[in-house]
């Protein structure tokens, strides 16, 4: 399935509009693409759990509290997450150095290589996908995407 084109008007707000849209389409196939790549970690990978996964790689090791704040969910629904995880061998608890109370999770050596041939593919496709692109369209693009998600950071959009 192809997604509408979407008008080039010249209405007050169309530019607004197009990036809505393509914004809209960039996330449905963001949604699929992810999909494929759960399940290519772990079959029994859900998307909530991969999302996490994919997060707690960036800022291992993390106790389960601040990965709640980072994600914005409560405590106990990444309790079960992490449990999910640990089950499938791709993160494991650690002893937090600073409050032997306390724990800390981080990504098995599994789990990271799991993720670095995931992380290889996606980069082998975006380069296959933009290959035909001159190298300065796809650092802009990057550049604007970066650009765009700090602005919306923590922003809810509905």
């Amino acid at each position: 399935m192809t997604e509408a084109p979407v008008s080039t008007g010249t209405g007050k707000h169309e530019a607004y509009h197009a990036l809505e849209h393509e914004i809209g389409v960039l996330l449905r196939r963001a949604r699929a693409l992810s999909a494929q790549m759960m399940r290519e970690v772990h079959p029994e990978l859900d998307s909530t759990a991969y999302g996490l996964l994919v997060g707690l790689r960036e800022c291992a090791p993390a106790r389960p509290s601040d990965l709640a704040e980072y994600f914005g969910i409560g405590k106990a629904t990444m309790t079960r997450q992490l449990k999910v995880l640990e089950d499938l061998g791709l993160i494991e608890r650690r002893p937090d150095p600073d409050d032997r109370r306390a724990h800390r999770f981080d990504v098995t050596a599994e789990g990271r290589q799991r993720m670095d041939t995931i992380s290889t593919a996606r980069q082998d496709k975006f380069h296959s996908l933009l290959a035909a692109w001159p190298e300065d369209d796809v650092r802009v693009l990057a550049t604007m995407l970066a650009r765009f998600n700090r602005l919306v950071g923590g922003v809810k959009i509905d």
